[in-house]
């Protein structure tokens, strides 16, 4: 199956599925020389693993990763890096009474008109267990341009529901966003976020939302124009991710209700001679290349497709039934999917990163 690998000098190939007997990647192109150990991908799997609090996932997971290549001596070797962990709470089984259902929401239906079969197992490779590869992966790429450049990845939830928080993005930190099982950075707007959550849990249906993607001491330069503006490969990383059917960057759609004369973010010289603009509706690109100021943008995702209320549906025979799903699923994924798109961004400025040394040697 096509479709497993992203990126170009800095590129990822992940392999396994949900209910499988591990998930893991392939990391290729990484320089050598980075001093990686297991905690620094270790903590980024945690955030997103299942079981991490009460509006989660309660598959208990303890998604151990497992470094087999491409490290010597705890630094890159700049060949091959083989990341895995095991699965260790794959329930099948869970799944048995819906081998033969076409879930709403689920990719049952497309992967098995496109390739004739399809892993019922937990939705096999459509599985979002899979993300677990590309956060690995994104580790890698945080540390490393993190080191080089001082650049920082800061999402979190700004919207559960109609519920939205109104925080400046510019003043988020790591640690607000950690401070809450929501990872929402607005105490007061969290607490009613986990509340809907909750409410939403008991009758047995799910809820989306909106999460805000920051990325901070961006340099100038980053993008290859045309088909690869930066922001382009941006918007391609976020709809990769399981559950996202919206993005948009800087002012986004709320831009079309501005005038030229508004939207424009004028240049100006600070106080020690660098170049910056008063505004930032462009979102920290212009013309597909990052012009120095903070990139941000928004993924919308949509609720998660298994619920426990009962739904219409077909099945392989063309039959209608009922379908009642069974399983440990997020009522809100948004919590969980912060780590990966911090892990997209971090994957797709280390590419660029090392597409723009290569062309300015």
């Amino acid at each position: 199956m096509a479709g497993n690998t992203f990126g170009q000098l800095f590129r990822i190939t992940t392999f396994g599925e949900s209910h499988g007997g591990a998930v893991g990647v392939v990391v290729d192109g990484c320089p050598p020389g980075l001093t990686i150990i297991k905690e620094d991908i270790q903590k980024e799997l945690d955030r997103r693993k299942p079981g991490q609090s009460s509006i989660t996932s309660q598959r208990l997971e303890q998604d151990e990763i497992h470094m087999l290549s491409g490290i010597s001596e705890g630094k890159t070797t700049g060949t091959p890096i083989l990341l895995i962990a095991y699965n260790k709470d794959a329930r099948p089984v869970d799944y048995l009474h819906m081998k033969d259902l076409y879930r709403p929401g689920h990719a049952d239906y497309t992967f098995e008109k496109k390739y004739g079969v399809r892993d019922w197992k937990g939705s096999g490779r459509a599985s979002a267990r899979e993300t677990l590869a590309r956060v690995a992966a994104g580790a890698i790429a945080q540390k490393y341009i993190k080191e080089k450049l001082g650049t920082s990845f800061i999402s979190y939830v700004e919207q559960v529901g109609d519920i939205k928080t109104n925080i400046d993005y510019r003043s988020v930190t790591r640690e607000q966003v950690e401070s809450s099982i929501v990872r929402c950075p607005d105490p007061k707007v969290a607490q009613k976020m986990i509340t809907l959550i909750e409410k939403v849990r008991g009758e047995g249906d799910s809820v989306g939302g909106i999460i805000r993607g920051v990325i901070k001491n961006v340099p100038v330069g980053l993008g290859e124009p045309v088909f690869d503006k930066l922001p382009a490969d941006l918007g391609k990383a976020m709809l990769s991710i399981n559950a996202v059917k919206g993005f948009d960057i800087g002012s986004g759609f709320d831009g079309v209700t501005m005038r030229g004369s508004e939207h424009n973010d004028e240049f100006v010289v600070d106080g020690k001679g660098k170049i910056t603009t008063k505004t930032n509706n462009a979102g920290g690109t212009l013309g597909g290349i990052s012009n120095g100021e903070t990139i941000y943008f928004r993924v919308a995702i949509k609720p998660v497709s298994t619920i426990a209320k009962k739904q219409q549906t077909i099945n392989s025979f063309g039959q209608q039934v009922n379908l009642e799903a069974t399983g440990r699923h997020d009522p809100c994924v948004l919590p969980r999917a912060i780590p990966i798109v911090d892990a997209m961004a971090a994957l797709v400025l280390m590419d660029h990163y090392l597409r723009h040394k290569a062309q300015n040697l």
